[in-house]
């Protein structure tokens, strides 16, 4: 998982989660386990996300498991930079 730190830092900065940032592991809950993680934050990181790997998200793309975990997370971008 070769962007998992990547990933890290860009919910890091969009959810303002300081020194939580270092607890992030690939198998870390997200959603319903940050508060900081609601429906608006889920957009800034869809955003961020774009911005930061140049990469396309469509709304039909985004499903609950993507946000399970962070591991799941990074692997969903994986899957867009390789299309």
């Amino acid at each position: 998982m070769q962007h998992l730190e990547e990933v890290k830092k860009i919910l890091s900065d969009v959810l303002s989660l300081g020194e939580r940032k270092n607890s992030l592991k690939e198998d870390s809950s997200l959603l319903g386990s940050i508060p900081e993680l609601d429906s608006m934050a889920v957009v800034n990181l869809i955003t961020a996300m774009e911005e930061h790997f140049d990469i396309t998200v469509d709304d039909d793309e985004i499903t609950a498991s993507t946000f399970e975990t962070v591991g799941t997370l990074t692997r969903f971008v994986e899957q867009k930079l390789a299309e």
